[in-house]
């Protein structure tokens, strides 16, 4: 599904999706970083799916929102491409391939909540 962003590449565009839940990860340092988890993303200039899930930081636009599950939010972001999969080097196992992901999202808003209320 995502493949469909490789010829956008680079390009910062709008996006619109569902927040799940909050969850978090072992930064770099091995420090804990909290993350947020949307699901059925979709490019808002065409109306496509790019995404059934995408994890993002939680960045203070998405802090700000005090977001509950089932809230449609809208936000830009920037297609990048990134290598997901499996190293070893020690044993020449190289498993790794090529994918796209949203990043460095801004302008973060409410479109609705789970009670479809317009924010």
């Amino acid at each position: 599904m995502r493949k469909e962003l490789a010829d956008k590449e680079g390009e910062r565009r709008s996006f619109r999706a569902t927040f799940v839940r909050l969850g978090s990860k072992q930064g770099h340092q091995g420090y804990k970083e909290e993350t947020i988890l949307l699901k059925n993303i979709m490019d808002v200039s065409t109306g496509k799916l790019v995404a059934d899930h995408a994890w993002f930081n939680l960045t203070k636009g998405f802090e700000r929102l005090r977001l509950i599950p089932g809230a449609q939010v809208i936000f830009d972001a920037r297609i990048k491409e990134y290598h997901k999969g499996y190293v070893n080097r020690r044993y020449g196992i190289d498993n790794r391939k090529k994918d796209y992901r949203l990043s460095h999202p801004t302008n973060v808003s409410i479109v609705t909540t789970n009670e479809g209320k317009v924010s």
